[in-house]
């Protein structure tokens, strides 16, 4: 079997096409799999990171607001499908299915590869689908969505079958038990370990609330250890203001750009702060993890929100917007939870109501599918 995996820009897009292809690995160890992306997108660390050989298309994401660079990203989604450099990618490769995470990075690939019938399938993580899944429609066989809500939202795509299947989570999420992930970074058994991240990329309001609670709070709470990670676009400003509030003082207080153990960390974590993206949920979720969300307003449809209003509505998580960080309504919450273990257990015990342990299963019958019907229509 032979899968070329394609998505990326942020985490949020590869992360999930990494752990389909952990699952088509797991499956059929045999299978050759390979990466598509963009120059410059998180995907050229990530995916190089896991050992997969990645090859670059041309595509850039269309901008929410009103931008001459708008008119470049438009020029390539027409024209990048038909290039040398796509078609190149499937002549050499020869795939036998083309799975998309979504993402401008994912669009000249899928689209290439449906024109010449090659097996194709998008995967939507969140609840709301992005414009490209929304393009995409049209041309790929089938979309995998996680929430089931979701098909209503691509109701008029007549082409393609709309399936349920969950978010695909990595395999390290869940390998250890959280004594085994504290044993690995010293944690002891009673030191609470509060984890926070904003994203790949970063999130600049978010980072400043969390450097300013560890001025406030975990400064003064020896017992809480606190590991940030700020975004690798954001880290320089960071580590700066980190440095200014005199917080390179306190052992407790730990700054870094990127988390790439976030299985064992998140594993081993007391109280998670972080966005609302759906990947980040599933994994909370599949882990059993009580989280305050803050989730991003700078997405399409406010989508993150309407994600975390429906753990919030069930007890499964606290939330707080953007708008209110400046406030200290993050500190304040997470001082309380920190300091009540009944709350944190109650709503560890509401967010595993919102786990799927099936999905990779899910995920893995519907890629035997697709390639078993080419496989048919060959003989």
């Amino acid at each position: 079997m032979r899968v070329l995996m394609t998505g990326g820009g942020s985490a949020g897009h590869i992360n999930p096409a990494l752990a389909i292809a952990e699952t088509i690995k797991r499956n059929s160890p045999g299978a050759v799999i390979e990466f598509v992306g963009v120059k410059g997108g998180k995907e050229e660390d990530l995916v190089k990171r896991e050992g997969y050989r990645l090859h670059f298309v041309e595509s850039a994401g269309i901008r929410r607001s009103l931008s001459p660079a708008n008119l470049r990203s438009i020029y390539l989604a027409v024209t990048s499908p038909s290039s040398n450099k796509t078609r190149a990618i499937l002549d050499e490769f020869q795939p036998d299915l083309v799975i998309g995470t979504g993402g401008y990075a994912s669009w000249p690939i899928l689209v290439a590869a449906a024109k010449r019938k090659i097996p194709t399938a998008v995967h939507e993580s969140n609840a709301i689908p992005g414009l490209t899944v929304k393009m995409l429609s049209r041309y790929v066989d089938e979309i995998w969505v996680n929430f089931s809500s979701t098909a209503e939202l691509l109701a008029k795509s007549k082409k393609s079958r709309v399936i349920a299947v969950g978010n695909p989570t990595r395999e390290a999420y869940g390998a250890l038990t959280r004594k085994a992930a504290r044993e690995q970074f010293a944690i002891p058994d009673d030191r609470l370990f509060l984890l926070s991240f904003g994203g790949s990329l970063g999130a600049e309001n978010l980072n400043d609330a969390v450097l300013q609670m560890m001025k406030d709070y975990t400064a003064e709470h020896p017992e809480v250890l606190h590991v940030h990670a700020c975004g690798k676009r954001d880290f320089e400003t960071c580590q700066k203001r980190f440095r200014e509030l005199g917080l390179s003082a306190f052992d407790n207080c730990i700054l870094v750009d990127y988390l790439y153990d976030m299985p064992a960390r998140m594993t081993a974590a007391d109280l998670v702060i972080s966005r609302a993206g759906a990947m980040t949920l599933s994994e909370l979720s599949l882990l059993h993890k009580a989280a305050i969300l803050v989730p991003s307003p700078y997405v399409a449809d406010n989508h993150q929100f309407k994600n975390a209003n429906l753990l919030y509505g069930a007890g499964a998580a606290e939330l707080v917007e953007e708008k209110e960080l400046s406030s200290g309504e993050l500190t304040e919450k997470a001082a309380k939870l920190l300091s009540n273990k009944e709350a944190r257990r109650k709503m560890e015990d509401a967010v595993a109501a919102f786990a799927d342990p099936d999905a990779n299963k899910k995920i893995w019958e519907r890629v035997v599918a697709l390639t078993t019907r080419k496989a048919n229509e060959k003989r």
